[in-house]
């Protein structure tokens, strides 16, 4: 799980930098807003799924 999310996470920010190469105006917009909600939902699942470790122990 946490692999297939660190993949996705990976390919939606290359994808989010390469649409400003890539496309303009709305088209690239709409592109860049929802890649950037994928790789911002998949740092917060792989945040809430990490190893919480005791501190001091």
């Amino acid at each position: 799980m946490k692999a297939l999310l660190w993949i996705l996470l990976v390919a939606a920010v290359a994808a989010n930098v390469s649409t400003s190469f890539a496309f303009d105006g709305g088209k690239q917009v709409a592109i860049s807003v929802s890649t950037g909600t994928v790789a911002i939902a998949s740092a917060i699942v792989l945040f809430l799924l990490r190893d919480k470790r005791a501190k001091g122990v």
